[in-house]
């Protein structure tokens, strides 16, 4: 994997590509309450629902794509995550730092079929 950034750049970028691609499937599932679609949003974006995902997503992955999981994995936590225990808030930035370096490399076909693979019950 040749990237520029690190770790936590993957991942925060991966989130709002998460974040987008989330708030697309509960739309088009027919809910129009902002209120409703964002408490939705939420309960599937957080640390723990996205931990869980983790389970679905590593045999998923190339050798390149789990190298960036791994990055996105391993950097150091100042401080404990707020909603989320270590573990699952480690696993979650890993699913994030995918997403983010797949977008990043203009693979967007590729995070595509990894969300659809992940998220089929939206």
């Amino acid at each position: 994997m040749n990237t520029q950034y690190n770790g936590v750049l993957l991942a925060y970028i991966g989130d709002g590509v998460l974040e987008l691609l989330v708030r697309e499937k509960l739309i088009a599932s027919g809910e129009t309450g902002t209120g409703k679609l964002s408490a939705m949003a939420q309960k599937i974006v957080c640390a723990p629902a996205q931990s869980e995902m983790v389970e679905k997503l590593l045999p998923l992955l190339s050798e390149e794509e789990l190298a960036a999981y791994k990055l996105g994995r391993n950097h150091k936590v100042n401080g404990k995550p707020k909603n989320a225990s270590i573990v699952e808030y480690h696993r979650a930035t890993g699913m994030e730092a995918v997403f983010g370096y797949l977008h990043l490399a203009g693979k967007h076909g590729r995070v595509r079929e990894l969300f659809d693979a992940l998220y089929t019950n939206i």
